[in-house]
């Protein structure tokens, strides 16, 4: 039995999209995420890339990126007195993550990975990353998260603490 595409919508199943076939006359172009670095930087770090870090292609994997950016948050809010799990009172949970990547990195080298405030709202406040590799000076990756402000007892997003605001933004 054939399926036709008509006889998949009449049946409500999945219908295959149209696949277009690049035929080397036009540029194929990559859909990119485009991170932009905030004007000023509120904190910077150095990390040393470890060999748990390196990928099968022998360079820094794009896991290991996003655990960098985390060691860099937890190292900045340390600074201010706080932790993931308490600030000023409240968690935050990751509410989505953007990656870019510029240049290799490898085992040994050290990333300055520098921390910028981007959109700030009611619940929620990003945070840009810059990983630079200290040796060579190029960038090697952007990172974003969004960061949402949770209540983990009553397992729901609260407001973004005024106290923790007020700090933050000063810093811009």
């Amino acid at each position: 039995m054939t399926i036709t595409p008509e006889k998949q919508k009449a049946n409500n199943s999945f219908i295959a999209p149209k696949i277009r076939i690049y035929s080397g006359r036009e540029p194929a172009k990559m859909a990119r995420i485009k991170i932009d670095l905030p004007s000023k930087f509120v904190f910077s770090t150095q990390i040393p890339i470890r060999i748990d870090d390196i990928n099968y292609g022998s360079h820094l994997g794009h896991d290991s990126v996003l655990t960098l950016a985390h060691e860099a948050r937890v190292r900045f809010l340390s600074t201010h007195g706080y932790t993931e799990g308490d600030i000023e009172g409240v968690g935050i949970i990751m509410g989505d993550v953007g990656i870019t990547y510029s240049s290799e990195a490898f085992y040994g080298d050290v990333m300055e990975i520098s921390i910028g405030i981007g959109e700030c709202g009611n619940h929620f406040l990003e945070l840009i990353y810059a990983l630079v590799n200290e040796k060579s000076g190029k960038e090697v990756a952007r990172v974003k998260t969004s960061l949402v402000f949770f209540d983990y007892k009553e397992r729901k997003t609260v407001r973004m603490p005024e106290k923790f605001r007020r700090k933050i933004i000063a810093e811009e």
